[in-house]
């Protein structure tokens, strides 16, 4: 099976893709946080740094691009051309209510005509092959047999299907009924995401699609790093492991020019979704998340690692 790292905004920079790969090869793609260009089509800073290919070079990257208006999507597809990409992804999926109401992400899907559209000019136009993250609706997921008839009608090379709706963002159980149904219908090969967090999740949507090829892992994987070598039959993430990696990740920030609060403020990122393989651990997090300084960010570390409450069988608790 195929396993893939989700763009996660916040959290899989470059600088954190390139550690996690040194310490846990076997991801097959990482997609890079979503690209928000202006009107225009033009991007700059972190969103360019993050996907030139020199800082990318011992990862397979797929960009992915956020925006409503075909023309801002096509500018940006010749500049990864430009760059050597020639693959990249529409992000159709993010539920945020800061990109919902632009008609952008998930807000995608709240008028199929305007999708249509927009999907039309790209697959006329655009040189690079493109493929798509979608949720399964905007308020239910008994809009996406609508849905998916549009996306069927263009020659997307994969569908990244995230088994909920916009109105359950994160929080609600994935509908592997419906996903299962898009599966079984879609003309595109199909990758499944959503709360994929250990081997027994993992049952789960195989329970429904058996002959699925590709998944996407997300929150899951950021809690646990290993959990793609886990899926395919490997070792547990070992304490000193997640240890190490956390460590190399902390000096990969300092190495690359960033201030002590910028990277103590990245690390607590990670740490939001890898407290979880610390049960009981609340005195010990809220120390982390107190920190202001390295100094005492590391002691804080320290000290959780020291604990005892070190689970390796604890998977990310979901909220």
């Amino acid at each position: 099976m195929k396993l893939d790292f989700a763009p996660m905004e916040g959290v899989t920079s470059y600088l954190y893709r390139n550690v996690h790969a040194a310490c846990f090869p076997g991801v097959d793609r990482y997609y890079s946080p979503f690209i928000a260009p202006d009107g225009s089509g033009r991007f700059k800073g972190a969103a360019l740094r993050d996907i030139l290919p020199e800082n990318n070079r011992d990862v397979q990257l797929v960009p992915q691009v956020l925006c409503g208006r075909a023309e801002a999507f096509l500018a940006v597809s010749r500049e990864l051309a430009a760059m050597g990409y020639r693959e990249m992804n529409l992000n159709a999926g993010c539920p945020s209510g800061t990109v919902v109401p632009k008609h952008k992400g998930a807000g995608m899907l709240a008028d199929l005509q305007s999708l249509d559209a927009f999907l039309d000019e790209v697959f006329s136009r655009c040189e690079l092959t493109v493929s798509v993250k979608t949720r399964l609706g905007l308020e239910s997921t008994a809009e996406f047999p609508a849905i998916l008839e549009i996306y069927n009608r263009y020659p997307i090379s994969e569908l990244i299907i995230h088994a909920r709706d916009r109105a359950g963002m994160y929080k609600s159980a994935p509908d592997l009924a419906a996903f299962a149904g898009a599966f079984s219908t879609s003309r595109a090969s199909v990758t499944y995401n959503g709360s994929v967090v250990d081997t027994v999740s993992l049952e789960r949507v195989l329970t429904v699609a058996p002959t699925l090829e590709r998944v996407m892992l997300g929150r899951g994987a950021v809690t646990d790093p290993a959990l793609f070598r886990v899926l395919r039959g490997g070792e547990a993430l070992e304490r000193e492991e997640l240890r190490e990696f956390l460590s190399r990740l902390e000096r990969a920030f300092l190495d690359a020019g960033l201030g002590e609060h910028y990277t103590i403020s990245r690390l607590k990122e990670v740490w939001y979704y890898a407290i979880d393989k610390f049960p009981e651990a609340g005195r010990l997090h809220k120390a982390i998340n107190k920190a202001r300084c390295l100094e005492d960010y590391d002691a804080a570390v320290s000290a959780l690692f020291s604990s005892g409450l070190y689970d390796a069988s604890a998977a990310f608790r979901g909220r």
